[in-house]
């Protein structure tokens, strides 16, 4: 018994001693992160800098636009997928969080896309001393080519990611991962809100915020346990590259997010509201993603059938003027909703306390003449009194010169502004109506535009000179024709509706 227990005595001290010399060497490696870091791409750029190892020049200038530019507005797909960006720290939950948004997204088609999967290959110099080589570097992703396969998705094409052997720090020559055009693009990576370019293509941008302890020991196990790593080369590395890379790159991105969800997956209640949120962009109209000052009237058979009935070229006047009021009607009351309130209390009958709200007083309308005043009775019959002034806009000639009339309050600054126009086509009538308007003193975040339909390049024109004016339309027509007709349409509104198109 006492050999044995002296054999386990010495055997107790030499794990003890071992113990303390591995905690002392990762105490060591840890010291370095408290002390100054290296934020470069590799850290022999730090001990002897030469031209061939200096930063490229910021990617950002070489970048394809963004499917979301007016140069390339044309293009959108009819069916915009909705792109989530998904950033944090390391080993913080990003995976976790978009594995369960995929899984209660499960009746969409929903594709993930790593930005791991774009790592530059390591050189055969590189790799000599890849411990050297700071992973977590902006200029370690190819940034080119995520976005060229994020444009391709977005636009509804198929694409071949490639796949990045973290062991060999290569890509595969042979294999690539097939990924279809899909109803929601999930983007993650530690630095997706790092570049303007990646962050333009995003619809919403999720921060998952994890504690550094817990990321920490997360990717020590992750490294050690996937990725063949000893320990001690995981805190060498954290200490010189990771935790600078986040105080330096990932940290200041987190401004960028529209959602930040503290302790990553375990936060069920922040992703049930975010997977709620994506459901209802889902069923909006792809311009209502790229703009969110644009509203659509919620569609019902009620509403397709009166607009089947106001387009149809054989429906008589009677019928036309009837049903077109009828969904003025409902685009105004859509409108009145967007201003803003006070609260109210009032007794009712019985003597209880009703608890709601007060209309907006300060409003008046403006038609732009001819086709807007047929809006005009519909306002009137919702706001009682309501002052509506005009404005005339007229092409004059071949040169697209505007000559502008205007009667308008005398106060029309202190007023929110209900702008009429039952068809927005190229927009750039509308576009003088508002700038008069803001001109007048009305500020551009007071001014409603409503119209029975809309065309995209109407709503592009618009929205991307007044973005925090706000659109309400029953429907968004395909698009407008080469005579700049909106297609389908429903021909000239306002010759239909007073009876001069005879």
């Amino acid at each position: 018994m006492n050999g044995d227990t002296r054999c386990s005595s010495s055997e107790n001290n030499s794990i003890a001693s071992s113990e303390r010399n591995d905690a002392d060497r990762s105490d060591a490696k840890m010291e370095a992160a408290s002390g100054p870091h290296f934020s470069g791409l590799r850290l022999d750029a730090l001990l002897s800098p030469s031209p061939s190892t200096s930063a490229p020049p910021s990617p950002s200038h070489r970048f394809p636009p963004s499917p979301f530019d007016s140069s390339t507005s044309s293009t959108l797909t009819p069916n915009q997928p909705f792109v989530i960006g998904v950033s944090g720290g390391t080993a913080s939950g990003k995976t976790t969080v978009c594995d369960m948004i995929i899984q209660q997204l499960h009746d969409h088609r929903v594709v993930l896309v790593n930005q791991d999967s774009f790592y530059r290959g390591l050189t055969p110099e590189e790799l000599e001393h890849a411990h050297e080589y700071n992973f977590d570097h902006p200029d370690a992703f190819d940034t080119e080519q995520l976005l060229e396969c994020m444009g391709k998705l977005i636009s509804g094409q198929s694409v071949q990611l490639p796949i990045y052997d973290f062991k060999k720090h290569q890509r595969s020559t042979d294999s690539f991962r097939q990924v279809n055009a899909s109803d929601v693009i999930i983007l993650e990576g530690i630095l997706v809100f790092h570049d303007q370019g990646v962050r333009d293509l995003m619809n919403m941008k999720i921060f998952v915020d994890t504690d550094a302890d817990v990321r920490l020991a997360r990717r020590i196990r992750r490294d050690t346990v996937e990725r063949g790593r000893d320990i001690n080369s995981v805190l060498e590395q954290y200490a010189k590259f990771v935790k600078p890379a986040f105080d330096d790159f990932v940290l200041p991105s987190k401004k960028y997010a529209d959602v930040i969800i503290p302790r990553g997956g375990d936060n069920h209640v922040a992703i049930d509201l975010i997977v709620q949120h994506i459901r209802t962009k889902l069923g909006q109209h792809d311009l209502c993603k790229i703009y969110p000052n644009v509203y659509v009237i919620q569609s019902t058979f009620q509403i397709r059938g009166m607009h089947t009935l106001i387009r149809d070229q054989g429906i008589s006047k009677h019928d036309f003027v009837f049903y077109s009021d009828r969904l003025i009607r409902l685009v105004v009351e859509h409108g009145l909703g967007h201003l803003p309130f006070t609260e109210k209390q009032v007794i009712t009958p019985t003597g209880s306390v009703y608890t709601g709200v007060d209309f907006c007083k300060k409003l008046c309308g403006v038609s732009i003449i001819r086709s807007g005043e047929s809006m005009e009775n519909a306002l009137r019959a919702c706001c009682k009194g309501i002052k509506i002034g005009k404005i005339l806009i007229h092409r004059d000639g071949d040169n697209g010169k505007q000559l502008i009339y205007e009667k308008l309050p005398k106060d029309i600054s202190e007023r929110h502004v209900l702008l009429l126009d039952p068809v927005l086509a190229t927009g750039n009538s509308a576009n003088q109506a508002i700038e008069l308007l803001i001109q007048k003193g009305v500020p551009e975040s007071h001014i409603i535009f409503l119209n029975l339909i809309s065309a995209p390049e109407g709503i592009h024109c618009v929205c991307k000179k007044f973005p925090t004016l706000k659109i309400v339309t029953s429907e968004i027509d395909h698009a407008l024709n080469e005579e700049f007709r909106v297609i389908p349409g429903l021909g000239e509104f306002g010759d239909r509706y007073f009876g001069t198109d005879d």
